[in-house]
């Protein structure tokens, strides 16, 4: 009788444990740190968010808000993703971060959306970004759509050209982590867009080419993980308006994590973010793993 006891308790505790991420670790993470951190975990279908109330500036995580809406619109209006295109030289602006444009300095471009849609996700790409802005109609219709899924706790307003004009506009394209995580979640589980939309945005999403640093960095080699990665460049006064990372890990379990962190108002350096980023990666998976042993 007292074995069955016992065993009965071990089961309750066991289910209990079971796929719970243990927030206090990443608490330690960003204690302490000058900057604003925001944490939003979304794992067998639970939530844990920390400093999740505030409004954290996307940087260029918002490249997969604009992916996403551009792809809806590709689909709706039955554009292969091999369709070409041509790009002028006026749409390549000289100061912003363009692999496409150094490339092809100078030329008129003749490309596929698919690679359009490659350069700004897996390269983050800011021309390549502010043509499927115009093409998905303007950073407004962007807004409202992903807002028409489900996803309000967030505001777009801004591209990269007008955020490079002026550096203090990167505030007005903002979400919580946890508006992040759902709107990964829902693109990765849901109907959003058609398998084969959705298959080639999930590939450019594990193919990024950025943030190798962040949260990529806290994950044991072998493990997937797609992400699209965000960086502000600093005021006067030496702030790093917003530094981020989001995305999916693929678990050894088959199951996926999405984990979203968004750094604001950091006086941290570029690489002590990207090692909060790298910690907080390797704290969620650790949990994850210890939590469910028996799955892995």
């Amino acid at each position: 009788m007292r074995n069955i006891i016992l065993s009965m308790i071990l089961c309750f505790c066991g289910t209990l444990a079971y796929s719970q991420i243990d927030t206090s670790a990443i608490r330690k993470i960003i204690q302490d740190k000058q900057a604003e951190v925001g944490v939003a975990v979304l794992y067998k279908d639970k939530v844990y968010t920390l400093s999740n109330n505030r409004k954290y500036p996307l940087m260029s995580v918002f490249k997969f808000h604009v992916a996403v809406t551009a792809l809806k619109k590709m689909e709706k209006e039955n554009i292969a993703l091999d369709s070409m295109v041509y790009i002028e030289p006026g749409q390549m602006h000289a100061n912003t971060y363009s692999p496409l444009r150094d490339k092809y300095p100078g030329q008129r471009i003749h490309i596929s959306y698919g690679d359009m849609i490659t350069y700004t996700i897996t390269h983050s790409d800011n021309n390549t970004c502010d043509w499927l802005i115009g093409f998905a109609g303007g950073i407004e219709v962007v807004d409202a759509y992903i807002k028409s899924i489900g996803i309000n706790a967030q505001n777009l307003t801004e591209t990269e050209a007008g955020m490079h004009e002026n550096i203090m506009r990167c505030y007005n394209n903002w979400s919580t982590p946890l508006a992040v995580a759902e709107l990964l979640k829902k693109v990765y589980t849901e109907a959003i867009l058609t398998d084969e939309y959705f298959r080639f945005l999930e590939k450019a999403m594990l193919d990024c080419s950025t943030g190798t640093d962040k949260l990529k960095a806290g994950l044991p080699a072998g493990v997937r993980f797609g992400h699209k990665t965000g960086s502000s460049d600093r005021t006067e006064t030496g702030i790093k308006i917003g530094d981020g990372d989001a995305g999916v890990i693929y678990m050894p379990d088959g199951s996926k994590c999405y984990l979203v962190v968004i750094i604001k108002d950091s006086k941290e350096t570029d690489a002590g973010n990207a090692k909060i980023m790298e910690n907080i990666a390797s704290a969620v998976y650790e949990s994850a793993r210890l939590s469910s042993p028996a799955a892995w």
